[in-house]
């Protein structure tokens, strides 16, 4: 593919992401005449960093967990070298 093709391909991406590949290929097929592949599109756009998935979700905290982790917070804000030791961290 052209860089001016990549170009064209990446700017119908920004205008509207929730094209399909099929689209995409129809889209640049009809504005400049551009025979190109679905599969082709899907390894172009996958090289410039778009991906077709949904962002990941954030884990919600609840008003009373964040005020109970605050008071936590506050607690141990004194805490010595040695008593932070002796906290098991996980993710």
């Amino acid at each position: 593919m052209t860089e001016r093709g990549q170009c064209m391909l990446k700017r119908t991406v920004r205008r509207s992401r929730q094209l399909s590949a099929e689209s995409i290929a129809k889209n640049l097929q009809t504005l400049c005449g551009l025979q190109i592949r679905t599969t082709t599109v899907h390894r172009e756009l996958h090289g410039m960093g778009f991906h077709g998935r949904a962002a990941a979700s954030q884990p919600f905290i609840a008003k009373c967990n964040a005020k109970h982790r605050m008071q936590w917070c506050k607690a141990c804000c004194h805490w010595t070298l040695g008593q932070w030791r002796c906290v098991l961290w996980s993710d």
